[in-house]
């Protein structure tokens, strides 16, 4: 039973202490994770955002580890205290060493948490990246691109930069350019997109479709179709529009033309004769 009194070599701790403090490390982690648990549960009740929740969770479950790790600590007899105001010490050099951006990227993700420019599974372009919102974290947002890849920004980039929030709204306006030949009915080109965008189920009539001349360029006179439709039909909307319009200028006889340069050469042949005295006779071919 000694045994279990007996003091470890150079570290003044008993075997006995030892094992208590790994049994409250251990049973410590056991319980956030099953405090996190139940408040992610409780907080989810509260109809708070995803996004919100998950913040919180991630806060408070390092909040709570590091007062396990603290309570470790203590059971192994350490000056608690002590570690805390040196750690504050620690954490106020740090911070004039450089970690500002830390708390700066901690406190902006607070914002966004709270103010929810962005949410869970929302397509937005932040800081030049479009994808859909993952998860905001402490220190980084997470976005998912179309071809899965997952892009982490600062939350300081995110809540610092404009966001564009493309799901948020529940309507958007495809727009689809086309360019038709100079020689072609513009009028006739007008109403055979309108009546392209009038005849399809997913597209709105109010606000009504829309072709606006955009450019009168090189090689084409440019349109463009504007039509509404909800936020989740967009894609499918603006792909069937492109395909549509060039199956339907083919079948009526609107050429889209492909850019494309005359070039005019004029062919010189001369004999140069004799400019000045002295100069040789320069032959141009």
């Amino acid at each position: 039973m000694s045994l279990w009194f007996n003091v470890i070599p150079y570290t003044g701790i008993t075997l006995s202490r030892l094992i208590f403090a790994i049994a409250v490390l251990i049973a410590g982690f056991v319980s956030v994770k099953f405090f996190v648990y139940f408040f992610r549960k409780g907080v989810q009740k509260t109809r708070l955002p995803e996004l919100t929740t998950q913040f919180l969770a991630n806060f408070l479950r390092i909040l709570l580890y590091i007062i396990v790790v603290l309570v470790f600590l203590k059971s192994l007899n350490f000056d608690v205290d002590s570690f805390i105001v040196g750690l504050s010490a620690i954490i106020g050099l740090v911070l004039g060493l450089g970690m500002q951006d830390t708390f700066t990227n901690i406190t902006a993700g607070i914002w966004v948490a709270a103010i929810r420019p962005i949410d869970r599974e929302e397509i937005v372009v932040v800081n030049g990246q479009t994808g859909k919102v993952k998860s905001v974290g402490i220190m980084s947002t997470e976005l998912l691109t179309p071809d899965n890849q997952l892009i982490t920004i600062p939350n300081k980039l995110v809540w610092g930069s404009s966001i564009v929030n493309m799901t948020r709204m529940p309507t958007r306006r495809a727009s689809v350019d086309v360019g038709i030949s100079y020689s072609s009915d513009i009028e006739k080109a007008i109403k055979i997109a309108l009546d392209l965008m009038k005849g399809h189920p997913l597209i709105l009539q109010e606000p009504e479709p829309a072709v606006v001349t955009t450019e009168l360029a090189s090689s084409s006179v440019n349109l463009q179709l504007r039509a509404w439709t909800k936020t989740g039909d967009f894609m499918g909307v603006k792909n069937s529009l492109t395909a549509g319009i060039f199956e339907a200028y083919r079948k009526e006889g609107i050429e889209i033309p492909f850019p494309q340069m005359d070039i005019h050469v004029k062919e010189i042949k001369r004999e140069a004769k004799e400019i000045q005295k002295g100069v040789g006779i320069i032959n141009l071919d």
